[in-house]
């Protein structure tokens, strides 16, 4: 009961294949220590004492750094077909006015009503 399909598999494997998977891997394993290496840039950056602007910009960038090596590489999005870009294009501009928003509308106060002070019920007594 023993089958061809294993033996015909790695017979079907050329050198060119297993060259072409150990240049995948070594790409994984790069962006994985790359992945690495900016969390212990983060976690550093940390015990730095940056002013909170500094900081959260720092962390921003490193964080975005991260995440397109994720997307890119982990999910493959690095050899997909321009449409796929074009969608997360869209993407990324509709986060990046998500996150404006609250900065824009908190400088003039667009979402910030305060309430009047009640009116007192006896004008001529002072209270």
């Amino acid at each position: 009961m023993t089958s061809d399909h294993g033996s015909a598999s790695m017979a079907g494997m050329t050198g060119h294949d297993a060259a072409d998977i150990d240049r995948h891997v070594r790409i994984y394993i790069t962006v994985f220590v790359t992945l690495m290496v900016l969390t212990f840039i983060t976690v550093a950056v940390s015990y730095l004492h940056l002013s909170v602007p500094m900081a959260v910009t720092v962390a921003l960038l490193v964080a975005t750094i991260k995440g397109t090596l994720v997307a890119c590489y982990f999910m493959h999005l690095v050899s997909e077909k321009k449409l796929i870009y074009a969608v997360l294009a869209l993407t990324v501009v509709f986060f990046a006015v998500l996150l404006a928003l609250p900065t824009l509308t908190h400088r003039n106060g667009f979402w910030i009503h305060e309430p009047h002070p009640p009116a007192s019920s006896s004008p001529g007594t002072g209270h």
